[in-house]
């Protein structure tokens, strides 16, 4: 029993482990890592000394104390996370066991809750969206976007994806990190030089914007089908309570991020991204889509209907290798969906707007100040500031508020403020009064 526990970590004995060196013709362990360096061997490691369990509470508690957190202060930053309410239901039904455990549901007879939550999901999505089918979700909203970029090319069978620039700058990045090692193209254009020709397999766009407009996705949309392309719309769920879903937009295949829909943002992950397309494309969807179906007793069930990624089928024939559904936080969502119901989305988008509006009004009556968004716009909008932005970041952080985004990069002197059901009036008035003072 003795040899069983020489190593804390490693429950295999010195019989054990022997044997298995000799398999791979080794002599020692020492023998695996032959090739380093020795200089990169045990290095000394410059640790301080052991803490007890209560030491280390306090230790962490006092670094986790130094984070400017949502909630501690007003918060007027999005840019792709979003602090939202989350209901308390929400926590309560993905912390149970059942679900905070599961994995991949390889065998459905045991798997039946974990499928039917996901079938939800899917369904929920579909209703938002008002498209055909939607699969058990991707990794988040960047790699959804890319995913169907490529699997624009694989239905048009093409290699030249359009961006639009409005497009977050992020996931244009996430996008070109998985195209161009495939040999496809990616060019992003104004709307105004945007040039869809024959060889262009998809537009992406999003809507509302990393600005915050809400695209003219119908016009988009006859746009790339008059040249054959598809149209790829990147789309914010919590908008879609108020604005039109874009499967009415002719929108070929829809994708977001479901951060919004109950999970915090927890310094960007994990997220969940949903993804949505025509049924006719549904062969060449990444990731996988349970289905509902019955027995030979006619009682229901939820299997795996469709699995295209490279651990279920010929490598050569996957269309992606996504490997997981971040499926507990897309059981969120669906609780989140659940709870608010069609009137309590629609509810939460218009206080969005309704309190982002309000907001730009007082900005854009402060001198100096001058909001740009123009035409429809959801619940960011861009200011221009007599104060360079990462300067006023500052000055806003020591009253207890978190700014918006500098985007000087894209507009001289630009920031992105985001207002959600979160600001209440009191913050926002707050945050007019911090600028009229320092107003220059």
């Amino acid at each position: 029993m003795t040899d069983a526990f020489a190593h804390p970590y490693l429950p295999t004995t010195d019989v054990q482990r022997k044997a298995m060196l000799e398999k791979i013709g080794a002599n020692s362990p020492e023998d695996l890592f032959q090739d380093l360096p020795k200089s990169h061997l045990n290095p000394e490691l410059k640790l301080p000394p052991p803490l007890s369990e209560m030491q280390l509470r306090q230790e962490l508690a006092g670094i986790a104390s130094r984070n400017i957190t949502p909630g501690d202060y007003s918060c007027f930053l999005g840019a792709g996370a979003y602090p939202h309410f989350i209901p308390s239901v929400v926590n309560s039904i993905i912390s149970r066991g059942e679900f905070l455990t599961s994995y991949t549901p390889y065998q459905p007879e045991v798997s039946q809750g974990t499928l039917q939550a996901t079938y939800e999901f899917q369904s929920l999505i579909c209703l938002l969206t008002e498209m055909d089918v939607a699969n058990a979700g991707m990794y988040d909203g960047a790699t959804a976007l890319a995913e169907a970029a490529l699997m624009a090319c694989r239905v048009s069978n093409r290699t030249k994806i359009l961006s639009l620039s409005t497009v977050n700058p992020r996931y244009q990045e996430v996008v070109g990190t998985y195209v161009i090692p495939q040999g496809l193209t990616l060019e992003s254009s104004s709307l105004e030089d945007l040039n869809v020709d024959k060889n262009t397999a998809c537009v992406l766009v999003q809507s509302p914007d990393f600005f915050g407009s809400i695209a003219l996705l119908d016009q988009l949309a006859e746009l790339a089908h008059s040249a054959g392309a598809l149209l790829v719309a990147s789309v914010d769920p919590i908008s879609l309570g108020l604005f039109n879903p874009p499967g009415k937009q002719g929108v070929d295949i829809v994708v977001g991020e479901c951060q919004s829909l109950g999970a915090p943002m927890t310094y960007g992950g994990p997220f969940v991204g949903l993804f949505a397309c025509k049924e006719e494309f549904i062969r060449q969807m990444p990731g996988r889509i349970v289905g509902k179906t019955s027995d030979h007793s006619g009682r229901t069930g939820f299997v795996l209907t469709l699995q295209t990624r490279e651990q279920h089928i010929r490598r050569q024939r996957a269309t992606s290798n996504i490997c997981t559904s971040e499926a507990l936080i897309a059981t969120g969502a669906t609780v989140y969906l659940a709870a608010l119901g069609p009137k309590g989305l629609r509810s939460v988008a218009e206080l969005c707007y309704q309190k982002a509006h309000y907001a730009a009004t007082l900005i854009d009556a402060i001198p100096g100040y001058s909001v740009l968004s123009q035409n429809v716009w959801f619940n960011e909008f861009v200011v221009r500031s007599p104060i360079p932005p990462e300067t006023l970041n500052k000055i806003l952080l020591k009253h207890k508020i978190i700014g918006g985004l500098d985007i000087s990069q894209f507009i001289p002197d630009g920031m992105l403020f985001s207002v959600t059901e979160m600001n209440s009036r009191e913050e926002i008035e707050n945050l007019a009064a911090v600028l009229i003072h320092e107003a220059p």
